[in-house]
């Protein structure tokens, strides 16, 4: 939801009330998500590779291949299609007098992940069909690479994506590592019988954590955008690491932001619960204590991911560079990666409680009657 984000704070900013220069900044923009996916999607299969290698025995050229394009013409897809229909709601909610930062950036992030899979589902089965037409899938790797100067020489056309083609991948890569740490978590942990329903709860705490931290994000983005300078803070936000009770607890526009997405988290994670157990049935746990240390995880990782949000934000605006390029990718990753830590870890507490229960009811044989 980077660029989207971006987006909309451009949109809140009056940029794109401009007929003329409307389509100067979507085109731009259009162009660097492109760029971005189709270097992304080769990364993201490097790194598929370079995890599988592990387990391999030998380096299998054909498997190389059907990763490789399939990640690539994924990426290309999913940021085409979702690009399109992102501007379309940016467009239309600037025109409604609608906060594209309360629409836009949550449908990015979590329909992204949907639109995502089901291409490479369809990709994937794709090229496996055609797994021995060799040239296809390097031809379309190649196909796809020559492309990036096209996108480039379109995306010049705005001064800001200059800035982000330019900075921005660090965080891009970074967020991905740093997100591989909890697909590692995940790796780990999805085979063992005490983490049963891992892989369902994931995406879940995940996906929630990481779109209400990207709106939080984004609108103090936008915030600054409209009443301050990059590099140059507020009065009220001088403060680089303020206190916590300054970040939930005030009356300013921020801190009321950030307890509305606080306070949507318990119920969020119920509703999407009462959906998993009325789906999968008796297939993951529905114990009390489960539910009561799942809600708490993610409790306590949203508000983490708030309270760096404000941190990130202040820094990165004080460094005069944009916090929907700078914070959101970091802050994204960080998401998956505390999800996926704080989640094993009520599987893992579940079950040592379930079991201290367990030996505490079996009966003391031994000092029964001889």
């Amino acid at each position: 939801p980077t660029v989207f984000s971006a987006l909309n704070s451009t949109a809140n900013t009056g940029q794109i009330d401009d007929p003329q220069e409307k389509y100067r900044v979507i085109s731009s923009n259009l162009a660097l998500i492109q760029v971005q996916a189709t270097v992304v999607g080769l990364l993201a299969a490097v790194a598929v590779l370079l995890l599988g290698a592990v387990s391999w025995e030998e380096l299998d050229l054909a498997k190389v291949g059907l990763v490789c394009a399939s990640s690539i013409l994924t990426a290309f897809l999913a940021a085409f299609a979702l690009g399109i229909l992102m501007v379309c709601i940016v467009t239309g909610a600037r025109k409604l007098g609608v906060n594209p930062d309360n629409v836009a950036t949550p449908i990015a992030a979590s329909l992204g992940d949907l639109l995502t899979l089901s291409i490479l589902a369809l990709v994937s089965n794709f090229f496996f069909g055609h797994k021995d037409s060799w040239f296809l899938m390097p031809l379309v790797c190649i196909g796809f690479m020559a492309l990036i100067p096209l996108w480039v020489l379109i995306a010049k056309k705005s001064p800001p994506v200059v800035k982000i083609l330019k900075f921005g991948w660090v965080p891009i890569i970074l967020a991905m590592v740093i997100s591989s740490f909890g697909g590692l978590i995940l790796r780990k942990t999805i085979s063992k019988q005490q983490f049963k329903g891992m892989a369902i709860f994931t995406p879940i705490i995940c996906g929630v954590g990481g779109n209400l931290v990207a709106i939080h994000t984004s609108r103090i983005s936008t915030y600054l955008h409209i009443w301050s300078t990059p590099g140059v803070l507020p009065l009220w936000m001088k403060n680089f690491w303020p206190n916590p009770h300054s970040t939930f607890c005030m009356p300013e526009t921020n801190s009321t932001s950030a307890r509305v997405l606080l306070f949507l988290v318990v119920p969020g994670h119920l509703i999407f619960f009462c959906v998993i157990h009325l789906v999968e049935g008796q297939s993951v746990t529905s114990s009390k204590t489960f539910v009561a240390l799942y809600l708490l995880a993610g409790l306590i990782q949203v508000a983490i991911l708030l309270y760096l949000s404000e941190v990130m934000v202040r820094l990165t605006w004080h460094q005069a560079l944009d916090p929907d390029n700078h914070c959101i990718p970091y802050l994204t990753g960080l998401g998956d990666f505390l999800g996926t830590g704080l989640l094993a870890l009520c599987f893992l507490i579940d079950c040592l409680l379930r079991t201290t229960l367990e030996l505490d009811s079996i009966p003391d044989l031994a000092s029964g009657p001889p």
